[in-house]
């Protein structure tokens, strides 16, 4: 997968908000698929299905513990996303303190007429 595809299917995954709260509930440690559905009110093949999007984009992984196959989050995908965000924020930043001299030059000339 290429570095463009990683992104895209993290943010794929990230756009659906069921999505988001399983992560979020992974956040605070390994659960296992029936876990996950718990709050849910959708059947256990919908949240697998949420999973494998999950997966997919490299932002949980599935271990094997018994019968059990506990899902955890992973952080390289979205250190990756954030990063492509990072460098967006960084040029938003340099436009906004550009404006803020242009802002104050012209208050200054204001006070001057």
């Amino acid at each position: 997968m290429t570095p463009s595809e990683r992104l895209d299917a993290t943010f794929t995954a990230l756009a659906d908000p069921t999505r988001r709260a399983i992560l979020a509930r992974l956040m605070q440690g390994e659960a296992s698929v029936m876990e996950l559905a718990e709050p849910f009110d959708m059947s256990q093949p919908a949240i697998s299905k949420h999973l494998k999007v999950l997966e997919r984009a490299g932002l949980i992984s599935r271990g094997r513990d018994a019968q059990r196959r506990p899902c955890r989050i992973e952080g390289a995908a979205m250190a990756d996303a954030v990063g492509w965000l990072e460098e967006y924020r960084r040029v938003w930043e340099g436009n906004f303190k550009r404006l803020d001299v242009l802002l104050a030059d012209l208050q200054a000339n204001q006070g001057k007429a």
